[in-house]
């Protein structure tokens, strides 16, 4: 580790290789926190390269454990987080409502590192319980219509490096890797990012694979689709920017998507948004990230997308597979 700080520190980059067998170091426990922590500020201060990413990436798909779902095609909404908005748990909302609409979801999430609320925080505390039993994941899709991969359980590497994150409380080059690294290996995907350099390297990355997917970052600087700015979106086919008046609505401000100052009150938000008290605003910008990926999935105009989101977010079916998913967390 002593000999890759060195060079890292004079602007030295890694191969894939190098940081790829890195990774698979880290996990196999051959570095101290203390090295561990120096790795991750080093890449704080100077930009990891797309080489580096895909390395990276590369082992983490490598070591981790796979989860069998058969031949069922599904979807994951999965943001980088680390944009430091603190804005509810969009994505997370938006997953339960895709499932709602009957398209099958294995969202892959994650305890909050540089927010209040990751996905796993949220959904722990309304009483989803994390499994990596591939029995329980199957019928959690089969019957909710969604299973949740909590990260920890399926990366070895989070274990060492998961003290530390939360130590240093700040966004790593582990955020970036977030949603690459979903080890159901979804066919579609939707995903934010939380800057426009990022967002390059995922489309580098993404093209070079076979997922049908949407990479996201609005130009307020959110990474997913939040109605207070104009969104940039790539796709597999095209680079476009995206508006609210595209859904015939209109933009809206900050501080309506604001996520609390606890986890209590992101739970409240969260109960009070999927089960169809939500304001205008915060119903709009689920069903905006909810429609494009059923979009997607469906292969129909966003628009379209859009609607149906923002039905089966109303009319209960968003909750029902939340409702389903902790009863079955119980049995």
């Amino acid at each position: 580790m002593k000999s890759i700080i060195q060079r890292l520190t004079h602007y030295e980059q890694l191969s894939k290789e190098e940081a790829r067998n890195l990774l698979v170091d880290i996990s196999e426990g051959k570095y101290n926190p203390g090295s561990i922590a120096v790795l991750l500020t080093v890449f704080m201060m100077r930009p990891i390269t797309i080489v580096e990413l895909e390395g990276f990436r590369n082992a983490l798909l490598e070591l981790c454990k796979k989860v069998d779902l058969g031949d069922i095609e599904t979807i994951d909404l999965c943001g980088t987080g680390g944009d430091g908005k603190n804005t509810f748990n969009i994505s997370t909302l938006a997953s339960f409502v895709v499932a709602g609409a009957g398209i099958p979801v294995t969202k892959h999430g994650n305890y909050g590192v540089s927010s209040v609320s990751g996905s796993s925080n949220v959904l722990e505390s309304l009483g989803v319980k994390f499994s990596s039993d591939d029995d329980f994941l199957k019928r959690s899709l089969n019957e909710a219509g969604i299973c949740f991969l909590h990260a920890p359980l399926f990366h070895p590497t989070m274990k060492n490096v998961a003290p530390v994150r939360k130590e240093l409380g700040l966004k790593t080059f582990f955020n970036m890797l977030g949603p690459m690294i979903n080890p159901a290996f979804p066919k579609h995907q939707l995903v934010g990012v939380f800057d426009l350099e990022l967002m390059r390297m995922y489309g580098y990355l993404y093209q070079k694979g076979d997922k049908n997917y949407t990479i996201l970052h609005s130009l307020s600087g959110h990474d997913e689709v939040s109605l207070t700015a104009d969104c940039k979106f790539i796709t597999n086919e095209k680079t476009g920017i995206f508006s609210a008046p595209e859904l015939g609505i209109s933009k809206i401000q900050e501080e309506e998507i604001f996520g609390g100052k606890s986890l209590e009150n992101a739970s409240r938000i969260f109960r009070q948004i999927i089960s169809g008290k939500g304001t205008e605003a915060q119903n709009n910008v689920v069903a905006a990230n909810a429609g494009i990926a059923i979009s997607m999935v469906k292969n129909i105009p966003v628009k379209d997308g859009f609607e149906l989101a923002k039905e089966n977010l109303l009319n209960g079916n968003a909750e029902k597979s939340l409702n389903k998913l902790i009863k079955l967390s119980r049995n």
